[in-house]
């Protein structure tokens, strides 16, 4: 067994591993992250993440929901520290997990992953407590300013392989149609479906199915003009026979959200982004903002970052062919919350937060597209840009969304959790209702 594998064993009994071993697993860290772009292409099927905020054994919880590593492509979009207890543990595992199979965990950045938050939210604490020095923290550190920016999804399916089916009266009350979304509770128990109306045949002219709330009908009535002639500055077309063709757009994962100084994701993937998170700009709208039932744009009560409403959403994703924006950054009940047609989930993955809020997690799973049809590879807005072929109504390309399996789960059983030393509960373990959506503004 190799140092590595050791250390992961060491972290999955959460124990931390020595001060040496951490600086040599940071720097391996650091070399690997830094040939990632600011975007990682991940290809499907993979399993969406949010938050984790430093509850290990919840961690522990999701990798059993959602299968262990390197059985399940895992992307986990960022705020591994902070709050919990055990955010060493937590991150340090994630970090060996990513050296160990680089191809099989993605990790982005979240806005916790920051000199300034961690000094205030109880990273910093920890790693004095069991250090007792501060030099696991600038060793973390350093890795938070290589993890990249986001993520794009590429080859998810649209069509959800059902696992299981409801009761006769549940089943009965949805429409036929093709399978869209699919929630699973921590035991694999099916809890509800959504569908959506099976593709009709070439005559019928169509909408842009953000434009249509789940279950989505994306046919629309004959001689109705289409709502867009095809992803914007595509150029794609249909078969030969002038027929719509369909495809499942790219997804994006970010922590937070949109930014007013990014409409395409070639605009990140400009950004540099090894540094301390700054205080605005488009790289700390991208860890800060949150979508909010508004028009436009508007002040964040964070004191960081944007509030930004569905019509941003939806000119964003048609802009960049994306079927949908996966983010995390905002505590939700339910463990996950989609907006604006579809157009954007939020995925919420550490249950029960700080240990008292009685929040269920999620996690989500896309699926990989089995078929001829795949992901637009180019989801920038570049795709045939140079074929010299005009887009028409008559050859448009449809992008659907991805199906989405969301498995819900609970936090772990009380007796499998070992309590950290009995010391005083810092204030930022304590939950304060809607603190997750008003932060302290950046530098206080």
């Amino acid at each position: 067994m190799s140092d590595l594998d050791r250390a992961i064993v060491q972290l999955r009994a959460c124990r931390p591993i020595p001060e040496p071993q951490v600086r040599e697993l940071c720097y391996k860290a650091r070399e690997l992250l830094i040939e990632e772009g600011n975007v990682v292409s991940v290809d499907a099927p993979v399993t969406i993440c949010g938050d984790i905020h430093g509850q290990f054994h919840d961690l522990m919880e999701l990798f059993r929901v959602g299968g262990d590593v390197p059985d399940t492509n895992y992307l986990f979009m960022g705020d591994f520290v902070d709050r919990g207890f055990y955010s060493l543990e937590s991150f340090l595992l994630l970090l060996c997990l990513k050296v160990r199979y680089p191809d099989r965990i993605t990790l982005i950045r979240g806005n916790h992953e920051s000199r300034q938050i961690t000094t205030v939210y109880g990273f910093y604490d920890e790693c004095i407590r069991k250090y007792g020095s501060a030099n696991v923290w600038r060793y973390c550190c350093e890795v938070f300013d290589y993890l990249a920016l986001g993520a794009l999804v590429l080859g998810a399916s649209s069509e959800l392989v059902p696992l299981g089916t409801l009761n006769d009266a549940a089943q009965s009350a949805m429409p036929d149609g093709e399978l869209e979304t699919e929630v699973l509770n921590s035991k694999g128990e099916v809890t509800s479906v959504t569908y959506r109306k099976i593709l009709r045949s070439s005559s019928d002219t169509s909408t842009d199915t953000r434009d249509i709330s789940p279950p989505r009908d994306i046919s629309a009535p004959p001689g109705e003009t289409p709502s867009r002639t095809g992803p914007a500055g595509t150029g794609a077309t249909g078969d030969s026979s002038g027929s719509l063709s369909t495809t499942t757009g790219a997804v994006l994962c970010v922590h937070g959200g949109l930014s007013p100084l990014v409409d395409s994701v070639d605009k990140i993937r400009l950004i540099d982004r090894k540094q301390e998170v700054p205080h605005e700009g488009a790289m700390c709208d991208l860890l800060w903002s949150d979508p909010d039932e508004i028009e436009g744009w508007g002040l964040s009560p964070r004191g960081a970052g944007f509030l930004f409403g569905g019509d941003i959403v939806k000119h964003f994703n048609h802009k960049n062919d994306l079927s949908l924006i996966a983010r995390a950054h905002q505590l939700v009940m339910e463990g996950y919350k989609e907006m604006f047609d579809g157009g954007i989930v939020t995925v919420w993955s550490a249950p029960n937060y700080c240990y008292r809020c009685g929040n269920v997690a999620a996690i989500l799973d896309l699926g990989e597209d089995a078929s001829n049809g795949g992901t637009v590879a180019r989801s920038n807005g570049d795709y045939g840009r140079s074929n010299g072929i005009s887009r028409n109504e008559s050859m448009e390309r449809r992008i659907v969304g991805p199906g989405r399996r969301y498995r819900v789960f609970e936090a772990a059983a009380q007796d499998t959790r070992g309590m950290p030393a009995k010391k005083p509960v810092a204030d930022y373990f304590l939950y304060v209702p809607g603190e997750e959506l008003v932060q302290p503004v950046i530098g206080t």
